[in-house]
């Protein structure tokens, strides 16, 4: 059973905000994208639910476009209690939770949809537990996010990455898994990227849909490859001390409000997902669906075993994942 739903069980039920301070409550959440991005529609509404369940008692301001600083800076603000709530996708964890690794491993899970089912189950109960121990407390996964490969060529196979420059998230898992099929893992800001494609320095890059589409690669990018290597989930993190410093019945209000809001930017997600994808047809975009996706599924193998090995009780936690996976395929 999932930690919060231990702290927040049966005492807390019959609890009501009347024990709390009569005083507003006043927290900041962080994340890193623009205002029109999942992460910003999930957090406002996080804090619109929470502040109508709390008749205005507690109140969230959400700050964008890494306003409270990038993932890491936040991670390292939630831990020494100087920062009460981020969004993250999951690799800016790695270096704090090193358990986390095990979502780095390429083709753990088929598709966001078996992604988000598994997260929503006893497994992902088991990732949200280890964070307590590192001074953070996770509130709810957002949708897992899907991350393909885009540029100037068609990848239909692990020899088409061969000799490919691309940018990737600077991830353990990521890295070697791209070096594995041949390609160059280039590190590269962001923000950096759309030029570096327009002059031709370098081929391609790794994202979702969306995010293909409002960045404008769409402009300088010719296909969209449905690789799917990597398939990383996004989670809502509170400051473990600014937790505890909740009393029984805000905690309990904070996550049911979590758990709407994270369902909410879940369906969020899959609609500017599908949205993406049918605005790169609209332009011309060659959507590749590879033809031999298990030739990259084998290439990496390797890389699973390092990770996996890599990551503190790591097989135990990877195996609950391909127990799920294999239930969920049935």
């Amino acid at each position: 059973m999932n930690m919060l739903k231990k702290i927040i069980g049966a005492g807390a039920i019959g609890l009501s905000l009347l024990s709390a301070p009569s005083h507003a409550l006043n927290m900041d959440v962080g994340h890193t994208l623009t205002t029109d991005s999942p992460f910003h529609v999930g957090t406002q509404k996080f804090a619109d639910i929470l502040k109508a369940k709390s008749n205005g008692k507690i109140n969230v301001t959400v700050f964008p476009h890494s306003q409270l600083g990038g993932e890491l800076t936040m991670i390292q603000g939630a831990v020494a209690g100087a920062t009460d709530l981020f969004v993250t996708g999951q690799p800016a964890l790695n270096n704090v939770v090193k358990e986390f690794l095990v979502f780095d491993t390429p083709f753990l899970f088929d598709n966001v949809q078996q992604a988000n089912e598994i997260l929503a189950g006893p497994v992902g109960d088991k990732f949200m537990d280890i964070l307590p121990k590192y001074g953070l407390v996770g509130l709810g996964w957002f949708s897992a996010i899907e991350r393909n490969v885009f540029g100037n060529r068609a990848v239909n196979s692990a020899g088409d990455l061969k000799g490919m420059k691309i940018r990737v998230i600077q991830s353990p898992g990521y890295v070697e898994s791209y070096k594995t099929l041949g390609a160059q893992a280039t590190p590269m800001a962001y923000s950096e990227l759309y030029l570096a494609l327009q002059q031709k320095v370098i081929d391609g890059g790794e994202t979702t849909p969306d995010q293909f589409v409002s960045d404008k690669f769409i402009e300088v990018s010719k296909y969209f490859n449905m690789t799917h290597i990597n398939i990383h989930p996004a989670l809502l993190v509170m400051s473990k001390t600014r937790w505890d410093s909740l009393s029984e019945s805000e905690q309990k209000i904070v996550k049911e409000s979590a758990d709407e809001a994270m369902a909410y930017a879940r369906d969020y997600y899959k609609k500017v997902y599908d949205e993406g994808m049918k605005t790169m047809a609209d332009k011309g975009i060659t959507v590749v669906y590879p033809n031999d996706i298990d030739s990259l599924v084998q290439a990496t193998r390797p890389v699973v075993k390092k990770l996996v090995g890599d990551a503190p009780n790591g097989q135990a936690l990877y195996d609950a994942v391909i127990a799920a996976k294999a239930k969920s395929n049935k």
